[in-house]
Order: structure tokens, then C-alpha cells, then sequence
């Protein structure tokens, strides 16, 4: 059985699809960013509670405040990309449930009275949307290099605040010389799907 999406496609946003570690230096633009949203933003979470947060970084300055908390081989590839992306969870998210999730707004105390279980639902939901949006930049012909190395401490301190967690930074752009590491093996079906 073939999928329904056209295989160019598929190879656009999977099968070609790498993290990129090099990068032109034509921009990204906020409508290409508003284009990737305006199509990932329609991506499941539970209760509708789309608790990601996008932080655009762009201004050399700010740049140069984010880099300096990246690990060390993560710093040339987060100062070259056109753009870079800090994504994070919200963690009042339940406060915009009345308006995403209206045929049950009691949900938002019914279920998220408590921060902890906010805090774990806002991560899991959010690293649900990061992978989204990552889809989206591929979608949108860009790549996108998302990296957990850094400090999360330090970043949080630098550019959120205490109700929003920082999930991952991701630079975003043209494909530069070398850009892709050779790709990695991956699990075979029968090593992962399993029928009961």
C-alpha cells in the first residue's frame, strides 16, 4: 500500500530530511514563519492545549546572548543560521483553554488546577508541537537543525520567564556547503511495532 502524500514530498519532510550544521545566508522571513505556523498549528494535542511557544531570535544582539549558552560545538552553527527558533513550553496554557477547547471550558480547572500536572502536560504536548513545527520548516523548504545542547537554565533566564520552560533551539534556513552529516541507521519495523 502507497501513502496518499506524493512521494517527493515524502522525501521532502522524512526520507531527504536531515538536521542541518551549515547554512546560507539568505533570510527566512516572518511571513515564511507565519506560513510554517499557519500550517503546523493545526497538529493535535490533548485538549487542544497547544502549549508551545515560539522565540525568534534575529537581532545580533540577542543572537550573541543565546550562543554564549549553547554547548561549544552548537555556538558556530547557532551564530551563522539565518534564523534560530527557541522553542519552550507554556505552562499557564490552561489560562487559553475556555477559547481552544469551548465545547468544555471547565477543563481548564477540572484538569490543570495543579502546576505540576500543567508542567507535564505542557512538555509533552509542546515536544509533540516542536515536532510539528520542524515538519514545517521542511515543508516550507527550509532545514532546520534543532539542538537540546545547551543551557536550559541560562536561556530561560535570558529570554522566558518562570512560566515557560525551554524545550529545544532550533536554527532554520537554506542548507549550506556540507551541510548534512552522513545519515544515521534507523530501526527496522519488526524491531519497533509490535501486535498484540
Amino acid at each position: 500500500m502507497s501513502l496518499a502524500l506524493d512521494p517527493a514530498a515524502q522525501d521532502l519532510l522524512f526520507r531527504e530530511a536531515r538536521t542541518a550544521n551549515t547554512f546560507t545566508d539568505e533570510p527566512v522571513t516572518d511571513e515564511q514563519v507565519q506560513a510554517i505556523y499557519d500550517l503546523v498549528k493545526y497538529g493535535p494535542t490533548a485538549f487542544n492545549q497547544s502549549p508551545l511557544r515560539i522565540t525568534l531570535v534575529r537581532s545580533p544582539e540577542a543572537r550573541e546572548r543565546l550562543v554564549k549558552h549553547m554547548a561549544e560545538g552548537n555556538q558556530p552553527k547557532t551564530s551563522a543560521a539565518p534564523l534560530v527558533a527557541i522553542l519552550s513550553s507554556d505552562n499557564e496554557f490552561h489560562e487559553e483553554l475556555p477559547a481552544l477547547f469551548p465545547h468544555f471550558p471547565a477543563a481548564k480547572d477540572a484538569f490543570f488546577s495543579e502546576r505540576p500536572v500543567r508542567e507535564s502536560a505542557a512538555l509533552l504536548n509542546s515536544a509533540l508541537q516542536a515536532a510539528y513545527f520542524i515538519v514545517g520548516v521542511r515543508a516550507a523548504g527550509l532545514a532546520a537543525g534543532p539542538m537540546t545542547g545547551f543551557d536550559f537554565a541560562g536561556v530561560q533566564k535570558e529570554f522566558l520567564d518562570d512560566d515557560h520552560t525551554p524545550l529545544m533551539v532550533v536554527n532554520i534556513g537554506k542548507p549550506g556547503e556540507n551541510a548534512w552529516f552522513p545519515r544515521s541507521p534507523r530501526l527496522a519495523y519488526e524491531d519497533v511495532v509490535t501486535t498484540v
